[in-house]
């Protein structure tokens, strides 16, 4: 039998597939990435992550200049909106990102093999109508949309758009429907509705934002709610049809009652995502999927067949891109046969609104639940970002922080923060829990000031009943 082309061959060059290449190579493994795209980074880099963080950041400044934000610091302006000018820095945004993965791949040594990879055995993947062998196959194909019944993606009409047709609307629609309440759609829908738009969220659910800390979730409605996005919760759509250039949609109420229809010139639909395990031929691999269409692995991201790996969207767990990135990094380091560990207990989730909402850890519900069992107690401490110096200078009074430990440990069970920059404030959190920070330890850690993370200090004094500015 011939030899092995590599030593590590990475299906997808998202943000697990490019970071596990370029760790492979600097490894010392001859590595290989297989990409379809015409540009590497996934979809994370190409049309989510990064093209609609550069939206919300435009628009935030369109927002600040159009509402009256500027106007309270003695900033007078009459702003005008220049959308393919906004477009334009999007797209400029993701070509410097996704030519920088480039650089880094050739800086290292990692071959792009430019197609869609299949499986044709066990150690053998074709790509481009040729086969390559390699010791050991890493699947990294990410996630897609997923479809809504009775509703149509259309992205060239732009009316039933999903998140990548919404990143490319050419003009600021009247009304957004956006179908789904969770991060994506949050996200999206209030680009356009600072860029103008009316928007509404319709959720199948009683609440937004599913999986996150009840405060969370009550505190953010009524701050999208203030900002003017309506909300149709406990609420499914059934149909969608166009009329003209229009959509008119077909809702029920999610308990079952009478229906009701609601018109919008444009519907995103963002329901969640699927793993993309369809036509990696994994049938021909020996190798198959779960109910959700995922893969199984064991710890160390190894999947049933010796020799293949899978990391990221494609296996059970959230659907982050930083996740990714740590399992790409880990799961080469094993190959290598180094010990490459990912914490799945404390991964960080952002979402980028204004202002942000970020958690690590825990739930107060899923602490509690989990501390039941043993007759253990959770003990909370909350902050307002009112009380905040640094916060009540910027003019952004809303959020909090809270901190979830255990009662009789001390150890912080789970950080939930909603502030302008929640999402980098949690990154202590998460790193104070990686090291098994209690309550104590963060509370007693001197924090700059002014700053927003000061706010963390404080919700971590209240864990122990002696917030200062409260």
């Amino acid at each position: 039998m011939a030899d092995y082309d590599y030593d590590v061959l990475v299906i997808g060059a998202g943000p697990g597939g490019y970071v596990a290449a370029i760790r492979a190579a600097q490894l010392g493994l001859k590595t290989a990435c297989a990409e379809g795209r015409e540009t590497l980074g996934g979809t994370c880099l190409n049309v989510g992550c990064i093209p609609s963080k550069a939206m919300l950041h435009a628009s935030e400044y369109y927002d600040a200049a159009a509402n009256g934000a500027m106007a309270k610091m003695g900033i007078d302006v009459t702003p005008k909106l220049n959308l393919p000018a906004m477009h334009g820095q999007r797209l400029d945004a993701v070509k410097g990102l996704t030519g920088g993965i480039e650089f880094l791949f050739k800086k290292n040594k990692v071959d792009w093999l430019k197609g869609y990879a299949e499986f044709t055995g066990k150690d053998t993947v074709e790509v481009a109508g040729k086969t390559y062998r390699a010791r050991n196959i890493v699947i990294a194909t990410g996630s897609s949309v997923t479809p809504l019944p009775g509703v149509e993606v259309d992205n060239d009409g732009q009316v039933i758009v999903d998140s990548t047709g919404a990143l490319e609307l050419a003009k600021v629609p009247e009304h957004m429907v956006v179908i789904g309440g969770g991060v994506i759609g949050l996200e999206l829908g209030s680009v356009w509705r600072r860029l103008g738009a009316k928007v509404t969220c319709v959720e199948f659910l009683d609440q937004i934002l599913p999986g996150m800390d009840a405060d969370v979730r009550k505190d953010a409605n009524r701050i999208f709610k203030k900002q003017g996005i309506e909300f149709k919760l406990k609420t499914k759509v059934t149909k969608a049809e166009m009329q003209g250039k229009k959509a008119v949609l077909t809702l029920e109420p999610a308990a079952g009652g009478d229906a009701e229809t609601l018109e919008a010139d444009v519907v995103l639909v963002s329901i969640g995502r699927r793993p993309n395990t369809e036509g990696l031929g994994l049938d021909k691999a020996g190798l198959a999927v779960n109910a959700r269409g995922q893969i199984e692995t064991d710890h160390d991201f190894r999947t049933a067949v010796p020799g293949i790996w899978a990391i990221g969207d494609v296996i059970p767990g959230p659907m982050l891109a930083h996740k990714a990135s740590d399992e790409g990094i880990a799961c080469v380091e094993n190959i290598a046969g180094q010990t490459g560990i990912v914490n799945h207990d404390v991964i960080p989730s952002v979402v980028y609104t204004m202002p942000e909402i970020a958690g690590v850890g825990l739930t107060e519900e899923q602490a509690k639940e989990r501390l039941s069992v043993s007759g253990g107690e959770v003990k909370v401490g909350k902050f307002p970002m009112a009380g905040n110096s640094r916060a009540k200078t910027n003019h952004e009074p809303d959020g909090f922080v809270k901190v979830i430990a255990d009662a009789k440990t001390d150890r912080v069970l789970g950080v939930w923060i909603i502030a302008s920059v929640a999402g980098t404030m949690i990154a202590q959190a998460a790193q104070a829990m990686e090291f098994g920070a209690t309550s104590e330890d963060i509370a007693y850690t001197c924090h700059a000031h002014p700053t927003h993370s000061e706010a963390v200090k404080e919700a971590a004094m209240a864990v122990m009943g002696k917030p200062i500015h409260i």
